[in-house]
């Protein structure tokens, strides 16, 4: 029998062949998503049911929308991927991985994952969705990964929290930053580590998490295994995978993930006239409110009279207040009945009634927050394709 170093190692070497080769090999059929050039192979990967394929180096896999209807929690083989180095780290011996921290403290730090799991444990529910959900639709169109809505997925995930961790080590006073490093890494030496940083104060809230599982199970591969950040109602840029150097700082963190990548235009909407350029820009990173229907997609025909209309809701963390639907392109507006609540980090299913004459129908759906903030009813832009939350639109025919 195979012991479990061996297993991981096959798994590795596994993934390697069936799922880091080219797409083109491993497309088990396509996709058309809702925008110009949006063919994309079905591709299988390691640990993944059939999913979306973006690029195969590094992986880029989007989830198949169809999957949010199942339910408030994402499967961990459906779940989405997104890497930015092509150097995915395959032959983790979690036996042998460590977590090392240091910089600003008082007592370095290298912590094995039997140490780790040792210390008391939380458990949270929350989205991760990646900064360019939804970029394929932006118009004027913007340069990166041409994605769908499928780049988000909710799950349970449990962890330390970060600020266990920065307590034992000691963090010394005028630490400013912590920065995140994990295990995957450039293909050339000219390309910059992925690497992110978080505010001082941020990094201690208690929700920050060490994340080793998810969804009950350990996270897969392709998700982080054996060690990923968790930054719960923040764009998944920050949640970094493979997660073994933290580094607390006494500076503003400069790297190019940082200072360059992911940055919004500093303006009260994070947003400019589209087609121009910001004059400044800031990290990005809270989600904007976000909503879906989810039981019917663009294009659907189905049958006049009465059906269940269903869908999702989230935000970064006030937690969703109401959602309306207009079956009507938006001229009346009904209060869907929300489903059950699993924390304000995660998302809030809801369902409505709804009768349907024959005919063309434009159906709407709109969340609210608890602090009162809403989706726009018209598309904002910016430059890197980022923080889309317009009022979706699902256009049906009832005959």
């Amino acid at each position: 029998m195979l012991d479990r170093r061996d297993l991981m190692k096959r798994a590795g070497l596994t993934a390697l062949v069936t799922g880091l080769a080219s797409a083109k090999a491993l497309a088990l059929d396509t996709a058309t998503l809702p925008f110009d050039n949006g063919e994309r192979p079905l591709v299988r990967y390691r640990q993944k049911r059939p999913m979306i394929g973006l690029t195969s180096r590094p992986p880029q896999l989007e989830t198949p929308f169809s999957i949010f209807n199942d339910g408030a929690i994402t499967p961990n083989n459906a779940f989405f991927v997104r890497y930015h180095l092509a150097g995915v780290p395959l032959d983790i011996d979690p036996d042998k991985f460590t977590l090392e921290i240091k910089g600003k403290i008082d007592h370095p730090l290298k912590l094995s994952l039997k140490e780790i799991k040792k210390l008391r444990a939380v458990e949270l529910i929350a989205v991760n969705q990646c900064s360019g959900n939804s970029r394929g639709f932006f118009e004027p169109r913007v340069a990166g990964g041409q994605l769908g809505n499928g780049a988000m997925g909710n799950a349970r995930w449990r962890g330390v929290p970060l600020k266990t961790v920065l307590d034992i080590a000691g963090v010394q006073q005028g630490a400013k930053q912590v920065t995140f490093n994990g295990m995957d890494g450039p293909a050339m030496d000219t390309t910059p580590d992925f690497v992110k940083a978080l505010d001082i104060d941020h990094a201690r809230d208690g929700e920050v998490m060490l994340a080793y599982r998810m969804n009950g199970d350990d996270l897969p591969l392709l998700n982080g295994f054996p060690l990923r950040l968790v930054v719960p109602g923040y764009y998944g840029t920050y949640w970094v995978k493979h997660l073994n150097e933290i580094t607390v700082i006494d500076n503003v963190f400069d790297g190019f993930w940082m200072k360059s990548a992911y940055r919004i235009p500093d303006t009260p909407c994070n947003c400019v006239e589209p087609g121009t350029a910001p004059k400044a820009t800031i990290p990005i990173g809270r989600f904007t409110v976000r909503s879906f229907i989810t039981s019917l997609a663009d294009g659907a025909r189905l049958k006049p009279g009465s059906t269940m209309l269903k869908g999702i809701a989230f935000d970064g963390g006030k937690g969703i207040r109401e959602v309306a639907v207009a079956i009507d392109g938006g001229k009346t507006w009904t209060p869907a009945k929300l489903g059950k609540d699993l924390g304000k980090y995660s998302f809030r299913e809801w369902k409505l009634p709804i009768k349907l004459a024959a005919g063309p129908h434009e159906l709407k759906v709109r969340a609210t927050n608890n602090a009162g903030d809403t989706q726009p009813t018209e598309p904002l832009w910016n430059p890197a394709g980022y923080l889309r939350n317009v009022v979706e639109t699902v256009r049906v025919t009832a005959a």
